[in-house]
């Protein structure tokens, strides 16, 4: 038997005093280059200091949930008590498992927990209870949020969010100590891992500009135009806005309606061009649509008043008259994608109301809100004195920093998207995976001041659009104006746009609606090309009731929803013509797709 055998508390062991002593001081060199990185920025007044609006939000919410169990003596004692008792529990289990006695765990992680995979956190006592502790408290406090039922629905659905993000940050796996795993790699490189993780720490700083921008995939790997975004096109239509791309046809016939897409502007549109294997764009070419997709400048403080009607006009309407010039053909199928979707239904609605209805022949929503009850986690960021703190900030350079915004999506799975990639790099100093998906999430994008407040206060604050009261463009909107077939798509794993708020979202329309649920989540359940058969979707009857209720009787069908789509659009008109080319009626070319736009980083 090796050492190890007969004690795996060896491998805990340092194993070259000397190389760990010289790595401590390379260590604490790139520490002060990571605490530079942070510094200069804010000594030169190009970074403000920040947080404490935030924290003073965070601190005020917990402290509410505080009150509400401290001002009853009783209640009080009742919560210490189930803390206190389960902590025994756990202390009881591990004594008895340290004199050989078979104990099962009081307090386990749930099966999709990916923290503590490493047999040492249940096989080393010292290690599984930290883990059991470390979940019955996580466990309890976020039981104490949902149990303050004086509290308005919002303050404790905030404290609960807060206390998941605290506990998340304070798991013992984001901790060497605490953490086997860590702790071994650590010792058997002499605390090499370390140097290298602080030194991409200080190269993320200072990525940041002082602020962390955490690394989820090698940047290098990837460039938009060369290896991600690569569909033959061309641009067809510019302006302070957007461009507008045409791709090139591949079939010899096509569809006699054009297809417009309508991309978030969150976040780039690549996403449903990712590469040859996963993009939507590209299939939708090769089923033989004519496809136009919206790609929206990255702005700056120059585009500060462009608002939401500013979008829907020189975004929406301008593309639909370059498309009409272009083919000769006044009306389109039309796709939303996110907050794209949110600006296309508000758009349907208006040319409902000034008689032009007709212009969209029928529209796909993916993961579309239009009805913002059940918004989710994001909801957790839109009150009167957060939305405050934002306008306030945004004021000062006329737009949202894309960094900002990419951290409350990511926070809304931080054990998957935040944490991970902390211990991975920072911790474990390894260089990320290449992964096309996640160098996308990262190549972030600004958002005009006035666009977004609108955006925010209207949609997710008053949840204007579905209640018939949002005005724009000088119109009163009412989705049930909206006649035209809706293929609405939802995703079952969805953080931002739930599956259970696109189902609430159908019954706005005043028209014929296919729901269709996909598998996995709001990127995944969408780019899941069918050569991948992955995941799965559900098709039913009308969108009535409750979700639940529309499960029980949804038929499932494996794979991708791109073809069960493509069966549902051909079948409002499956007329075809001769392919289009960009650049026919005496069209502009601008330049190749992917266009200069997109590529403009922050």
């Amino acid at each position: 038997m090796t050492g190890e055998d007969t004690n795996p508390m060896l491998q805990y062991i340092l194993n070259n005093p000397e190389e760990f002593a010289k790595n401590l001081s390379e260590i604490a060199e790139n520490g002060g280059k990571a605490l530079a990185a942070y510094l200069e920025p804010r000594e030169k007044g190009e970074a403000a200091s920040g947080g404490t609006e935030e924290l003073n939000a965070v601190v005020k919410t917990l402290a509410e949930v505080g009150n509400y169990w401290m001002k009853d003596p009783s209640r009080a004692i009742e919560a210490q008590t189930k803390l206190w008792s389960g902590y025994m529990n756990i202390w009881n289990s591990t004594l008895q498992r340290m004199a050989g006695e078979e104990r099962e765990p009081i307090v386990v992680p749930t099966n999709t927990d990916k923290r503590f995979k490493d047999s040492q956190w249940d096989d080393n006592n010292f290690f599984d209870f930290i883990k059991q502790m470390y979940l019955q408290t996580s466990n309890w406090a976020e039981e104490l949020a949902e149990g303050a039922d004086e509290l308005d629905d919002h303050t404790r659905h905030k404290a609960g969010f807060y206390i998941k993000q605290i506990s998340n940050a304070m798991s013992p796996s984001n901790f060497i100590l605490t953490n086997p795993e860590l702790l071994r790699e650590t010792m058997s490189s002499n605390a090499g891992n370390l140097v290298k993780g602080m030194k991409l720490l200080a190269e993320d700083i200072k990525a940041g500009h002082g602020d962390l921008r955490i690394r989820q995939t090698d940047p290098d790997k990837f460039e938009v135009g060369v290896n991600v975004a690569v569909t033959p096109g061309k641009i067809v239509e510019q302006n302070d806005v957007c461009q507008l791309i045409q791709y090139t046809p591949t079939t010899e016939t096509v569809l006699k309606r054009p297809l417009l897409i309508v991309p978030p502007w969150i976040n780039k549109y690549y996403i449903l061009d990712l590469n040859k294997e996963k993009s939507f764009i590209r299939w939708a070419v090769d089923q033989g649509h004519t496809v136009f997709v919206v790609s929206w400048i990255n702005p700056d403080e120059t585009q500060a008043q462009k608002s939401f009607e500013h979008y829907m006009r020189d975004g929406i309407l301008n593309s639909l008259e370059r498309i009409r010039k272009t083919t000769q053909q006044t009306t389109v199928n039309a796709i939303g994608y996110c907050v794209g979707g949110t600006l296309l239904a508000a758009t349907l609605s208006y040319l409902a109301k000034i008689g032009e209805q007709d212009r969209i022949a029928s529209a796909t929503f993916l993961t579309t809100q239009v009805d913002f009850t059940y918004a989710g986690d994001l909801k957790v960021f839109v009150d009167e004195e957060q939305i405050e703190i934002l306008e306030h900030r945004m004021g000062e350079k006329g737009y949202l920093d894309g960094s900002k915004m990419a951290t409350a999506f990511n926070m809304l799975r931080s054990n998957d998207l935040i944490w991970p990639y902390v211990v991975n790099n920072y911790l474990r100093g390894k260089d990320p995976f290449p992964f096309d998906l996640l160098y996308w999430n990262a190549d972030s994008t600004r958002m005009p001041a006035a666009n977004h407040s609108y955006y925010l206060r209207n949609c997710y604050q008053k949840n204007a659009l579905a209640k018939g009261e949002m005005e724009l463009a000088g119109q009163n909107l009412d989705l049930s104006d909206v006649q035209i077939p809706i293929y609405n798509l939802a995703t079952k794993e969805d953080h931002i746009a739930p599956a259970k708020s696109v189902f609430k979202g159908c019954g706005c329309f005043g028209g014929p609606v296919e729901y269709v649920l996909s598998g996995s989540g709001h990127i995944a359940g969408v780019v899941n090309p069918p050569s991948k058969e992955k995941y799965q979707y559900w098709t039913g009857s009308k969108p009535e009731g409750a979700l639940e209720n529309w499960m029980q009787d949804a038929s499932e069908t494996p794979g991708s929803w791109w073809p069960h789509w493509q069966k549902w659009i051909t079948s409002q008109d499956d007329n075809q013509v001769k392919a289009r080319k960009p650049g026919a009626r005496r069209t502009k070319i601008l330049e190749d797709a992917p266009g200069s736009y997109v590529k403009v980083r922050i």
